[in-house]
């Protein structure tokens, strides 16, 4: 396929919001546990180093996003995101009947292995056009980030429990459902399927078909990945326990929720008209400093570091969800980027199992936790020195053959 762009621009910009509200149910499944988590350790009588730990070992579940993936690739970009919206959707309403911890602890995994996943991002990237894929991809991300986790989730727990925090994201499943009938199969995604005599691309091929600059990329982005997810569920998850935070939280979450979106339109000003690598640059920045001041235990200044992070970290994962849809060949794109995906879920794993540790051997001392997390977010800049391809301004084509 060319890059003209076989669709129109009215088709593109519905597909971008289509995308987008996609990404909202992704967003709210993964972020909404901040808000909701005093609910949960009030009702299972559980501390904040138990919880950690069993959300690390449970976040095993979460390594079968691979297969997602690889449904993707292997069926079409419209069938994988159908998988991915039931997944979402039933495993929210599952929640809401989960008596027991380990039960509620299994859904809720399952719920998160959707989470997160960059698939949404990658019809975008495959029928947008080149010189505004970063605005696109942006866009949908900003209507992912919508804070209604903020808004609602606790105004719904305090209403009819806790639970419908989760189960509510079921009904936008089913209205989204209609937009998905109308979508249409990337060309992209067809011509590679032809290319491959129309065969349903197994997993072993996908993996063969993986050249020593796609395990490079790989590579690097697992590791961005990886580590952007630690300081995530660090941040996202144990902020709203914060003392010197946990007083006003709500507000406070709801004015953080806002910045994610000013971070998603930064992010896209800044892929397109900076470049991919100046904007990861000014995500992992913003985002060290912003958890290093959350660690001075005063409110005032400990909520400016709340709010730089809340505004920072989303520009690196707009960074992260642009370039890994753009980087790897089309007939292996969604695998790849589901090797990624699947790789950094290790993260879901010690990033709570490090939290837990941290919790039992310092008395709940925050300093440490931050600064900890700050630190796994200067890791991510060791990348430039490979010299990542700039993809700003580029055909996926021409990014196919010059990475």
């Amino acid at each position: 396929m060319s890059e003209t762009n076989v669709r129109s621009k009215n088709y593109i910009w519905g597909l971008t919001i289509f995308m987008g509200l996609i990404g909202l149910l992704d967003q709210y499944t993964s972020l909404v546990e901040g808000p909701l988590l005093p609910y949960i350790l009030a009702e299972f009588g559980l501390s904040l180093t138990d919880f950690a730990f069993w959300q690390g070992i449970f976040g095993i579940i979460t390594f079968a996003v691979f297969f997602i993936a690889w449904f993707s690739d292997a069926f079409g970009r419209k069938k994988g995101i159908l998988l991915l919206m039931l997944i979402l959707g039933i495993a929210d309403l599952l929640i809401i009947f989960a008596g027991n911890f380990f039960l509620f602890m299994t859904v809720y995994a399952i719920a998160i292995l959707g989470t997160l996943s960059n698939l949404w991002e990658i019809p975008i990237t495959e029928e947008a056009p080149a010189e505004r894929r970063g605005l696109h991809g942006s866009i949908a991300f900003l209507l992912a980030l919508f804070p209604i986790y903020a808004l609602l989730a606790p105004r719904i727990a305090d209403a009819i429990g806790w639970r419908w925090g989760y189960g509510i994201m079921f009904f936008l499943m089913l209205i989204l459902l209609i937009p998905w009938y109308f979508m249409k199969e990337p060309q992209r995604w067809i011509d590679a399927h032809k290319d491959r005599d129309s065969k349903i691309l197994k997993i072993k091929t996908a993996l063969k078909s993986l050249n020593r600059t796609d395990i490079r990329y790989i590579v690097m982005c697992t590791v961005i990945y990886g580590l952007w997810t630690i300081s995530f569920k660090m941040g996202a998850t144990f902020a709203s326990s914060y003392p010197v935070l946990a007083p006003s939280y709500r507000s406070i979450l709801t004015i953080g929720g806002l910045l994610t979106m000013v971070g998603a339109v930064i992010c896209g000003i800044s892929t397109d008209k900076l470049g991919r690598n100046a904007t990861l640059i000014i995500g992992c920045v913003g985002s060290v400093l912003g958890f290093f001041i959350m660690a001075v235990p005063v409110a005032d200044v400990a909520k400016i570091g709340f709010y730089m992070v809340y505004l920072f970290m989303p520009i690196l994962m707009g960074w992260i969800m642009i370039y890994f849809g753009e980087i790897f060949p089309t007939k292996i794109r969604s695998t790849a980027v589901g090797i990624t995906t699947t790789a950094a879920r290790l993260s879901y794993v010690i990033g709570p199992l490090i939290s837990s540790l941290i919790f039992f051997t310092t008395s709940d001392n925050y300093m440490i936790f931050w600064i900890m997390a700050g630190i796994f977010m200067i890791i991510p800049l060791l990348s430039l020195l490979i010299k990542p391809y700039e993809t700003k301004g580029k055909t996926l084509e021409d990014v196919q053959k010059e990475r």
